[in-house]
C-alpha cells in the first residue's frame, strides 16, 4: 500500500483554494501511485475557523466542497479533516471531524476525541468529543486514524482521562495515522518528534503523521510531516514552512525502503526567522494585500522587521518612512538611510518636529506651566503614527508595528503610537533575541548597519533618553520575563533564582498594569511556546501580581 502525505497551504473559508489544493494532491499522488493520500485536520475549511463553525453556512459549504473531493477519489482513496454535525440533541452541535473516502464515498469517519482548551486552542467551545473508536479496513490493512491531540495524552502529567489509541489498538490496527493542525513554537518540533515516536514505540506500530503548514493570522504552522518505524524511530519528516508531498510505501507491517532519520533541528533563532517570513508572506497574500510601510527609527528592532519584511514581500514592496524629531540623532537617521541602500526599498524622510510643536501648542493652556514629561513624548510617538497611518490610507500599505514582547511585556509603547499597526512581526521576540535575529540577518554581509545593533536602543522622545533609563538592562529583564511569561513562575519563584526583589516585583507589577495596553495591541506573530494574544488570556482589572 502506497500512501502519500500531503502538506499543504490552506486559507480559513476559502473553500474553492482549498478544495483545488486537495483535488490537485490527489490527482499528483494517484499518478505516483499512491492507494491513499492523507491530508491535515480541518484541511477542507481550514485551521482553526473559531466562530465561522457557529455559522450553518460554513458547515453546509464544507459538505460541498467534500462532494467535489469525493468525485476525485476513483482508483484512490483519500483522508481529509472537516467539522461534521453531530446528529444527537445532547451535547455540542458538530465533530472535528477526519472522512475516509474510497471509490467516491465516504467509508468511515473518525471524530476527534480529545479536544485542547488551552493556550491558542479551544476546540471544546466547539465540538462534541468522541466516544467510540472504530479502525478502519483499508487493502487488508486496519489503520487507526486519530486526530491531533488524540496522540498527546501520552505523557507523565496525562490532561485528559482516555487514549484513543488505547482503544483502538483492541482491534489489533497494522498502522497509525494522525492528522493534525499542530501550531509553530521555537521549541515545538522536538517535543512533537518525541511524543510521536512514543506513541509508535508504546503501540508498536509504525506511525504517519502530516501537519498542514501556513500561517493563520499570528498562528503559524510549520509543517513538518513526520514517519516512524513500529519501535518509535523516526524514519522520515518533510520539509519545514513549505508546502511538500511524499508517498511511502507500507508493506508487511513496515514502512519499506527508509533508514533511520535524524530530526533535522534549526536552531531556535533560525526557526524564528522562517516563521515570521512565512507569517509576513501569508498574511499578505491570503489578505490580497502587497505593500508594507513601517517607521524606520535606526534602531534594531525596526531596522529587523523591515529586514523580515522585505525578504518576505520584495524590498520594492516595502515602504520605510524616517520620522525624525528634534530629538532625533544624526547617526540614527544615517543608520536608517543605510540600511534602505542595503535592502533597496523604498522610503520618505517625514520629519514630525512641525506636526508635535502643533500639538503642544495646541494643549499648552490646558497645560499650563506643568513641565515637559511623558505626555510631551507620546505626543511624537502619536504624530508619527498618523504619519505611517497616512501613507497607509494614501496609497494601500498596510502597516507594520515594530515593538518586541520585551516593551509589549512591560508596556514600554505608546498606545495609538508606535503600539500601532496591523500585524506586529516581532511582538513575541524577546529583545535579546532581536539581536540574535540581527545577526543572522547579517549572517552573509551586512544588512542591518552595525551601529543600529551596537548602540544603546533609546526611543529618542527627549534629550540623552535611553531605554535603561526606564527599564533595567534587556538581558536582565528579559530573563525575569521569560520565567514569568513562559514558565509561569511566581515573585517568589523567580526572586529564588537569584534575581533582586524590588526589580522583580516592579518589572511583574509593570507587565500586569499593562494588560489593557495589549488587549488593544495589534495581533501578534506567535513564535514562542506562549505569546501574548489569544494565548494567554488574563484580566485587565486584577489585583494578582504573581
Amino acid at each position: 500500500m502506497k500512501i502519500a502525505l500531503a502538506q499543504l497551504n490552506y486559507i480559513i473559508g476559502d473553500f474553492d483554494l482549498n478544495t483545488q489544493k486537495i483535488i490537485d494532491a490527489i490527482r499528483s499522488a494517484r499518478k505516483q501511485g499512491a492507494d491513499l493520500v492523507v491530508f491535515a485536520e480541518l484541511s477542507v475549511c481550514g485551521y482553526a475557523p473559531r466562530d465561522f463553525l457557529e455559522f450553518s453556512e460554513f458547515i453546509d459549504l464544507c459538505e460541498s466542497a467534500v462532494q467535489k473531493i469525493m468525485n476525485e477519489c476513483k482508483d484512490i482513496a483519500c483522508i481529509v479533516g472537516l467539522p461534521t454535525r453531530n446528529p444527537e440533541l445532547k451535547g455540542k452541535d458538530l465533530y472535528n471531524s477526519a472522512y475516509f473516502i474510497e471509490n467516491q464515498k465516504v467509508k468511515a469517519i473518525v471524530h476527534k476525541a480529545l479536544l485542547p482548551t488551552y493556550d491558542v486552542f479551544d476546540e471544546y467551545r466547539y465540538f462534541e468529543p468522541a466516544v467510540n473508536f472504530r479502525c478502519i479496513d483499508f487493502k487488508g490493512q486496519k489503520i487507526a486514524l486519530t486526530i491531533c491531540e488524540d496522540l498527546w495524552n501520552i505523557n507523565d502529567n496525562p490532561m485528559y482521562v482516555i487514549c484513543p489509541m488505547d482503544e483502538l489498538i483492541k482491534e489489533k490496527p497494522d498502522l497509525m495515522i494522525n492528522i493534525a493542525a499542530s501550531p509553530f513554537a521555537y521549541n515545538h518540533d522536538e517535543e512533537r518528534v518525541s511524543v510521536l515516536g512514543d506513541n509508535a514505540r508504546k503501540y508498536k506500530l509504525p506511525l504517519l503523521y502530516v501537519n498542514q503548514v501556513g500561517a493563520q493570522t499570528e498562528i503559524i504552522f510549520d509543517g513538518g510531516s513526520l514517519v516512524f518505524d513500529q519501535a518509535g524511530g523516526l524514519l522520515d519528516e518533510l520539509s519545514y514552512f513549505t508546502e511538500s508531498i511524499k508517498i511511502y510505501e507500507f508493506a508487511e507491517g513496515e514502512i519499506q525502503g527508509l533508514k533511520p532519520f535524524v530530526h533535522d533541528a534549526q536552531n531556535d533563532i533560525e526557526q524564528i526567522h522562517d516563521a515570521l517570513i512565512l507569517g509576513i508572506r501569508d498574511y499578505f497574500s491570503k489578505l490580497g494585500f502587497k505593500k508594507a510601510v513601517l517607521g524606520l527609527s535606526g534602531g534594531i528592532d525596526s531596522a529587523v522587521v523591515c529586514a523580515l519584511a522585505a525578504e518576505a514581500l520584495g524590498a520594492e514592496n516595502v515602504m520605510a518612512v524616517l520620522m525624525p524629531s528634534e530629538y532625533s540623532s544624526d547617526h540614527s537617521i544615517q543608520d536608517a538611510l543605510d540600511l534602505v541602500k542595503n535592502l533597496g526599498c523604498r522610503h520618505e524622510i517625514i520629519p514630525i518636529k512641525e506636526a508635535a510643536a502643533a500639538f503642544e501648542n495646541m494643549m499648552k493652556p490646558a497645560f499650563r506651566d506643568l513641565p515637559f514629561n511623558v505626555a510631551e513624548e507620546n505626543i511624537q510617538a502619536r504624530s508619527r503614527a498618523v504619519v505611517v497611518m497616512a501613507m497607509s490610507n494614501k496609497f494601500g500599505y498596510v502597516l507594520l508595528n515594530t515593538s518586541n514582547k520585551s516593551e509589549c511585556a512591560v508596556g514600554y509603547g505608546t498606545l495609538y503610537g508606535d503600539m500601532a499597526g496591523a500585524i506586529a512581526v516581532i511582538g513575541d521576540v524577546y529583545k535579546t533575541q532581536v539581536y540574535k535575529l540581527a545577526e543572522h540577518i547579517n549572517r552573509d554581509h551586512e544588512i542591518i548597519p552595525q551601529n543600529s545593533i551596537i548602540k544603546p536602543p533609546s526611543a529618542e522622545l527627549r534629550p540623552g533618553q535611553k531605554d535603561s533609563d526606564s527599564l533595567p538592562e534587556y538581558d536582565i529583564l528579559d530573563g525575569v520575563l521569560f520565567q514569568y511569561i513562559e514558565l509561569k513562575k511566581s515573585s517568589s519563584e523567580i526572586i529564588a533564582l537569584g534575581y533582586e526583589e524590588n526589580l522583580v516585583k516592579r518589572v511583574l507589577r509593570m507587565v500586569n498594569i499593562a494588560e489593557f495596553k495589549r488587549f488593544q495591541a495589534a495581533p501578534i506573530l506567535r513564535v514562542s511556546p506562549k505569546a501574548f494574544g489569544m494565548g494567554r488570556r488574563l484580566p485587565i482589572v486584577a489585583k494578582y501580581l504573581g
